[in-house]
């Protein structure tokens, strides 16, 4: 008599369709950077315990680790709109999901300002090389060279 395989786990854990890499572009796309926050230069990161019942929605969420200035209230917000797949191990079953989610929250790096082209097509450099008087040969003209170059 043969012993029947069971399952790692017994219950099917919540994951993000696409994986963490699907979740954490749905996170940069939906995350606003609160005013105050970058009114204070304050960046960081706000850990989240996330509950998620058997239906995939997220029920909850409580802030583990804080960053304050309206940090914490986005993340809560962005949290709330992912949406989580559960296996059909499940059957309906009244059973909630914790996860612990990371949400990053960095300064906006400063734009440099782009060059105009039409500034730099006016721009223009031209020098003149004429060569000394020739020695041995009197009756010869001295040669003078004339560059136009166009910076563009």
């Amino acid at each position: 008599m043969q012993r029947e395989n069971k399952p790692k786990n017994f219950l099917p854990k919540a994951t993000y369709k696409g994986g963490s890499k699907a979740m954490s572009k749905f996170i940069g796309e939906h995350l606003k950077y609160p005013k105050q926050a970058i009114k204070n230069k304050i960046s960081g990161t706000v850990v989240l315990r996330v509950a998620i019942d058997y239906k995939g929605k997220v029920t909850g969420s409580k802030v583990k680790s804080s960053v304050g200035h309206g940090c914490d209230e986005e993340a809560q917000r962005v949290v709330s709109l992912l949406k989580f797949e559960v296996g059909s191990k499940v059957r309906k079953g009244k059973i909630l999901f914790h996860k612990n989610l990371n949400i990053h929250f960095r300064l906006p790096k400063p734009k440099a300002e782009p060059i105009k082209k039409a500034e730099s097509s006016k721009t223009q450099l031209s020098y003149t090389v004429v060569s000394s008087k020739p020695k041995s040969k009197p009756k010869l003209k001295p040669a003078s060279y004339n560059y136009t170059i166009n910076l563009n």
